[in-house]
């Protein structure tokens, strides 16, 4: 019971993490971007990657976690990947409408369900699939505003969505398949990940704004809005490592649309953007979606835990509530774990 309250608080204390940092880092970029002029998102997602790999390499350092070797060829083409699938989205951004991208981040969630069911032999009940269903209905009402296609922006959008949901379903498959943390995954994999950003990064920021990052006016205050983003985004790479290693992707897809509907919200009380009758429907259904989602999640979570028991005494229990989303295949390999182990 003890491990089970541990568990829980611990998927808790991510989802908090990741919503606070990921809507802190949005307001922070829109101030450094809208406000301040700095438009060179790619660019800015490499520096935040090489400051969480210095971080994590300072925790390292002092033994504030262990480092556990993963297979050099799966951390190369994870990180690889990763860096790819922001690159894409942000070209994404580049080659479409607002609306339409607001489209292929609705898409990722539909996509992830395809790939686990097809690949993974998941299953997601009806109900599930209709509170994802209403979720993605809610999120489109309050963001989509237009619908501009062209072919290269719609290609860029599948490449996007392909990479982003692979790259995700591979977040979690490698924490539990490979028993490392987020933390060990993060910390082996950024380097890479900001290394392909980093050599790519000015070449897209400059043909989407027609600017150059090094011929930039960097003032004091500018300056000091690219530190706060990146110490900020520390705290967001970790948390979406976190996150989907605890939960699963599609879960922290349905965490992403949340934050959506938060800086919204944000966004009208703080930064008085325009707010409309549309929006505020859109975010009530959005949040109606989100609070099915985890109750049937809830639910079924219970329910496998009831046929468990019925079947196996003493196993480990997974009860998170609003994530009852993890692989059957993981709860096996726990079971095994406590059965096999000499100890």
């Amino acid at each position: 019971m003890g491990e089970m309250k541990s568990m829980q608080m611990g998927v808790i204390g991510a989802l908090f993490l990741s919503v606070a940092s990921s809507v802190s880092i949005v307001i922070c970029n829109k101030a450094l971007m809208t406000n301040l002029g700095f438009p060179f998102a790619t660019t800015l997602t490499s520096w935040h990657l090489m400051v969480t790999y210095c971080t994590l390499h300072v925790a390292y350092k002092l033994n504030f976690f262990e480092n556990k070797p993963i297979d050099m060829r799966t951390v190369v083409l994870f990180g690889l990947l990763n860096g790819i699938s922001i690159g894409l989205l942000n070209l994404s951004l580049g080659f479409n409408s607002i609306g339409f991208y607001q489209m292929t981040k609705l898409a990722i969630i539909p996509f992830t369900v395809l790939l686990e069911t097809l690949f993974l032999n998941k299953k997601f009940s009806q109900k599930i699939k209709f509170s994802l269903f209403l979720l993605l209905v809610g999120v489109g009402i309050a963001s989509i505003t237009d619908l501009q296609l062209n072919f290269v922006g719609s290609v860029l959008s599948l490449l996007a969505i392909a990479t982003t949901c692979v790259g995700q379903i591979l977040t979690n498959t490698i924490q539990k398949r490979l028993n490392v943390t987020s933390t060990q995954l993060l910390y082996q994999s950024a380097p890479f990940q900001a290394a392909i950003l980093f050599v790519s990064g000015p070449f897209v920021d400059k043909y989407l704004t027609s600017l150059n990052v090094f011929s930039f006016h960097y003032s004091p205050i500018v300056v000091g809005f690219i530190t706060l983003s990146c110490l900020i985004a520390v705290s967001v790479n970790f948390s979406t490592f976190l996150v989907i290693g605890k939960t699963s992707p599609v879960t922290y897809q349905v965490l992403g649309h949340l934050k959506t509907c938060l800086v919204l919200a944000f966004g009208y009380t703080l930064l008085h953007d325009p707010f409309t009758p549309r929006n505020i429907a859109g975010i009530l259904i959005a949040v109606l979606g989100m609070l099915l989602y985890s109750y049937f999640c809830s639910v079924a979570s219970k329910s496998k835990q009831a046929s468990s028991d019925s079947t196996f005494l003493g196993k480990d229990r997974d009860t998170t509530p609003l994530l009852g989303q993890e692989k059957e295949n993981h709860h096996e390999s726990k079971k095994l774990d406590k059965h096999s182990s000499p100890v």
